[in-house]
């Protein structure tokens, strides 16, 4: 009796062979996964930017209605009126909101403006601004090619116009060949200036407002109020003879001609009149 052989069958796997299983499902479910977490990051975000839109709105409108300027004080101007300073400081869009005031002249104040040597602009409330100018000393100016030339104390042009400043004397009688900006106006006597700052100063304390200052070539001061002439002399007793001034030209108003107080002292008291 043969014998049987037995074989059994083995089965050979290529090694190189990858099985590949069908995911489809998975690919689905990642996407549409994505694609709510994109669609719920976007509506977020909208919501957001809507929410900031509206802090931003509320808050402009809030700004608006509550920071605008109602009350203005304007103090130290001579040469500009109180309407010019206001429209200087408080130009553009939002210049009458005191919070964009505050954070445009936050530590600075404003210069590069003629006779002005700065402005301090100070928020005092919500709706109240001050404004303080700091002009320029001026003691007076001297009309030259068609243009006035303001000088200061120490006779040095500060500034130049074509227009005249209200309560600034005019100085005459100065011999100047050239005059030059910022720098000295070129008198043989430099002590003029001083006898300058002094009457306008005096003339200031006093309140009077003279039209005109001439200096003769030796020096002589004779002040000019209109249509009468105060021959002052030399700069001695000036302080004495312009104070006698505010109750001697109440008497003068109306009348043309020259008051002579060359002589006068606190002891003689010459003055005479000579009515044209």
């Amino acid at each position: 009796m043969g014998s049987k052989r037995i074989v059994k069958k083995v089965n050979k796997r290529n090694p190189y062979l990858r099985l590949v299983k069908n995911d489809t499902e998975k690919k689905k479910q990642k996407e549409q996964k994505v694609r709510f977490g994109k669609e719920k990051r976007i509506a977020v975000l909208s919501v957001l930017i809507c929410s900031f839109l509206a802090i931003c709105i509320t808050g402009y409108i809030y700004v608006m209605e509550n920071y605008t300027i109602q009350t203005v004080y304007v103090e130290g101007n001579i040469h500009y009126t109180n309407e010019e300073i206001m429209d200087m400081v408080m130009e553009g869009r939002y210049g009458h909101n005191s919070l964009f005031l505050s954070l445009k002249y936050r530590d600075k104040g404003i210069k590069g403006i003629p006779f002005i040597e700065t402005m301090d602009v100070t928020i005092e409330a919500r709706d109240t601004v001050r404004i303080t100018v700091y002009e320029k000393a001026i003691a007076g100016y001297v009309a030259y090619l068609g243009r006035y030339m303001y000088f200061d104390k120490d006779g040095i042009v500060v500034e130049t116009s074509e227009e005249r400043t209200p309560g600034i004397p005019q100085v005459t009688g100065l011999m100047v060949d050239h005059i030059i900006l910022h720098e000295k106006l070129p008198v043989e006597n430099q002590e003029v200036f001083n006898d300058i700052l002094n009457i306008t100063q005096l003339l200031d304390k006093y309140s009077l407002k003279v039209d005109k200052i001439y200096f003769s070539p030796d020096y002589q001061v004779t002040l000019i109020f209109g249509e009468v002439q105060i021959a002052m002399g030399v700069s001695d007793d000036i302080d004495e003879k312009i104070m006698t001034l505010q109750y001697l030209l109440p008497n003068l108003e109306g009348k043309k001609g020259i008051v002579d107080m060359k002589e006068y002292t606190e002891e003689t008291k010459l003055i005479s009149f000579e009515e044209n």
